[in-house]
């Protein structure tokens, strides 16, 4: 299931959305994890919406790992514990953002052209 949500960020090249230029996502909630600094640097939304992706999967594969150092002993509790607050936190933040882009998209599909 991990694997497949890397194939996110792939999925804003194949729509054009890579030429989406957003100096004004700054300030936005969406690019405050860690995009905030590239979307200020000129990056695109596209690729700032791939990092944290990114990011987010590696955060999960991370605490994956940790539960599985727990159970063969050579990770204490407290490790374990930190790294699944960590990807809870993280898998919380990915679900948040996805609810305002479908909330997005509808907005956008209600208006009159």
């Amino acid at each position: 299931m991990i694997s497949s949500v890397q194939n996110v960020s792939n999925l804003s090249m194949t729509r054009a959305l890579g030429a989406v230029d957003t100096e004004n996502s700054a300030s936005s909630s969406a690019a405050t994890m860690s995009g905030a600094a590239g979307a200020a640097n000129g990056m695109s939304f596209a690729s700032v919406m791939g990092n944290m992706a990114s990011e987010a999967v590696n955060s999960l594969k991370g605490a994956e790992s940790m539960s599985f150092a727990g159970i063969k002993g050579t990770a204490t509790t407290r490790e374990v514990v930190d790294s699944m607050l960590q990807a809870e936190q993280t898998l919380q933040t990915a679900i948040a953002i996805r609810d305002k882009v479908v909330s997005a998209f509808l907005e956008v599909t209600k208006m009159q052209m």
